[in-house]
């Protein structure tokens, strides 16, 4: 028999119908069972959630947590939560995640978050900067790239970000009718511990460059980028001579394309740029 906390969340339980916001990404988790999953990642830490919409892992997490900062953006449900949930170490917050003072989650160690498509790349970004560890439950698609070996269809620029920046472990399917509305694609839970190295900026712009052209040969696709690297064509066609000239961008671990375009990006700026 289901106790009051395991049912699954009803949309409208909190008075008026709630309808889901398209431009939002609202597909709000209603399974509770999925959501203890999850917040058992939290117990004993200070869990921050990006998106509490019905407020069932919201729940979860503060019988866990030692304390949860929970971010809604939208303000009709911030307000249906606010009555709904009441927690000594509950922080609910109205505002747009990536526009608050960092001070709001200051203490907090670990996300767990059901994240939006929309904003996936981004978040990974946000907590790459952190070095925060997270739980994500994000759609199946996403999470296939992120986790691409090199030499695959699906291994990308997120791919390499991704597992440069994170130790990433899958760790649950989730069927999208654990969702409401039911989105099109199953979602997965993965663990992320952040790494304790850090790509320059500079040469995570001639990892991204690379992977615009991922299937060309190496001295092709620096060729291919050299109006964007601020370098003749010539030149950048040479950086490519040596250990990976008859290698193409995709075929190369993360690691091995971090290595390369940081002594490209250090060259270019010794040398300077529009060097010839």
């Amino acid at each position: 028999m289901k106790s009051e906390n395991d049912a699954e969340a009803k949309p409208g339980a909190l008075g008026n119908p709630i309808r889901p916001k398209r431009k939002m990404g609202q597909n709000f988790l209603k399974s509770p069972k999925i959501a203890e999953f999850e917040a058992g990642y939290a117990e004993g830490k200070n869990a921050l959630e990006l998106g509490a919409g019905l407020g069932v892992l919201t729940r979860k997490l503060c019988e866990v947590a030692n304390s949860v900062v929970a971010i809604e953006k939208d303000r009709g449900l911030f307000d249906r939560l606010k009555k709904d949930l009441v927690s000594s170490n509950l922080k609910l917050v109205n505002a747009d995640f990536f526009d608050l003072d960092p001070e709001v989650f200051d203490k907090c160690n670990i996300m767990v978050s059901n994240i939006p498509y929309n904003i996936s790349s981004k978040v990974l970004m946000w907590l790459s900067e952190r070095k925060m560890q997270a739980v994500l439950c994000l759609q199946r698609e996403f999470v296939e790239h992120i986790i691409a070996k090199q030499g695959s269809r699906k291994y990308s620029k997120l791919s390499v970000f991704a597992q440069l920046n994170f130790r990433i472990y899958p760790v649950k399917r989730v069927s999208r009718l654990s969702f409401y509305p039911a989105p099109k694609v199953d979602s997965s839970i993965i663990l992320l511990d952040p790494k304790d190295s850090k790509i320059a900026e500079p040469a995570m712009k001639v990892i991204s460059l690379l992977m615009e052209h991922k299937k060309k040969r190496m001295g092709n696709a620096l060729a291919d980028s050299s109006g964007q690297l601020g370098i003749g064509k010539a030149l950048a066609k040479s950086l490519a001579e040596g250990r990976y000239a008859d290698m193409r961008p995709f075929q190369l671990a993360p690691e091995e394309l971090a290595s390369f375009a940081e002594e490209i990006a250090e060259y270019i700026a010794e040398k300077g740029e529009n060097s010839e």
